[in-house]
């Protein structure tokens, strides 16, 4: 049996290389079955196919957590807190610019606005803040925000529609979203990890009329808890169903969970494991151009084996990170070194892929 999962394996491999889809059953076969070194071989050459072989890209934005207040109550998140907490805090406008003239004198020229789902901030709150920002700094400050959370709560807060919602939040300022608050698209899952946040379909719900509405952004899968490799490759089967209605991803980035409290189940997993993760992402995503490897979780030894399996983008400068615990790479000079060493020439770009410099 394991030599023909073997042989199966290897087929699905020779068909990816021969420029076919592979489905999701036989991601699946991949990932319970196949050599993880020959998948990271695999990814690396349809890599190197699609994009510059010897260039490897990274970015230079600030995250400003707006608000630590979030109804949702995540079982894997240590920063939120709870309405009406003495520990909790909205930051005024003026801080967020503040916050932002800082992370511009260190050279960023992208903002990551972030923040938990709190029912006491008015929408006209968001919309300052966007128009603030650009009106303050330029146009060409882009900004990412808000999950699809945190844009269901304007809905609900606003009784309009997400779509009404969207056209003003992008006529104030906002330029891309993120694919925040996937984790594992499995309903099964959610209803451990976090049962008030969105509903897999409501998560394709927004992000699909966010690229409608002509807001790219990135997707990403977070797992490494109690999920079945079937429900990975559930998720990824999603993704790749709303990008071929859509192409409005630009990326996607595989993280694994980290420990931050002790409300739900964790398990390690290995590097070889992320690997191979990261090398079905390349493989099954023939309709995604960008693979980001999450060197903030990672660290720089897995991380730079990362890019040698098909990934092509460490996703780092980020300045100021409060959710996660950090292994990044917190200067523009670390995030060049680190490329170069791993054996490739580095590129800065901005959050919608075009090369800087």
């Amino acid at each position: 049996m394991g030599i023909w999962k073997s042989e199966a394996s290897d087929c699905i491999l020779e068909k990816a290389l021969a420029g076919q889809r592979i489905s999701p059953a036989e991601a699946l076969n991949l990932y319970s079955s196949a050599d993880f070194l020959k998948v990271m071989a695999a990814a690396r050459e349809i890599r190197n196919r699609k994009l510059d072989p010897v260039v490897v890209t990274y970015t230079v934005f600030r995250i400003i957590n707006y608000t630590n207040i979030c109804n949702v109550n995540c079982s894997f998140c240590s920063y939120h807190t709870s309405l009406g907490s003495p520990s909790g805090k909205v930051l005024t406008v003026e801080e967020i610019v503040t916050k932002m003239r800082d992370a511009i004198a260190i050279g960023a020229d992208q903002m990551f606005l972030q923040g938990g789902v709190n029912p006491g901030i008015p929408f006209d709150y968001y919309l300052s803040v966007l128009h603030t920002v650009k009106n303050v700094f330029g146009r060409h400050i882009h900004i990412r925000a808000f999950s699809p959370s945190e844009l269901m709560e304007m809905e609900r807060l606003t009784g309009m529609s997400l779509r009404s919602i969207l056209r003003e939040l992008k006529s104030a300022g906002l330029d891309s979203v993120p694919g925040a608050g996937a984790e594992i698209l499995s309903d099964r899952m959610r209803a451990i990890l976090s049962p008030r946040k969105c509903s897999v379909a409501d998560w394709v719900r927004v992000m699909e009329t966010c690229h409608q509405e002509q807001l790219p952004g990135s997707a990403n899968i977070v797992f490494g808890s109690e999920e079945t490799p079937h429900e990975i490759i559930d998720h990824l089967r999603t993704v790749r169903e709303l990008q071929d209605r859509t192409g409005g991803f630009l990326a996607f980035i595989p993280w694994i969970f980290q420990r931050q409290t002790d409300q739900f189940k964790i398990r390690s997993i290995p590097a070889h494991e992320y690997l191979k993760m990261l090398g079905i992402c390349r493989i099954f995503f023939d309709n995604i151009p960008h693979i980001e490897a999450s060197i903030l979780v990672l660290g720089r030894g897995t991380g730079s084996m990362a890019l040698h399996a098909g990934a092509d983008d460490i996703s780092s400068v980020v300045i100021e990170e409060n959710v996660l615990k950090s292994h990044g790479l917190d200067t523009e000079e670390k995030a060049r070194a680190f490329i170069s060493e791993s054996g490739f020439t580095p590129a800065r770009r901005d959050l919608l892929y075009r090369t800087v410099c």
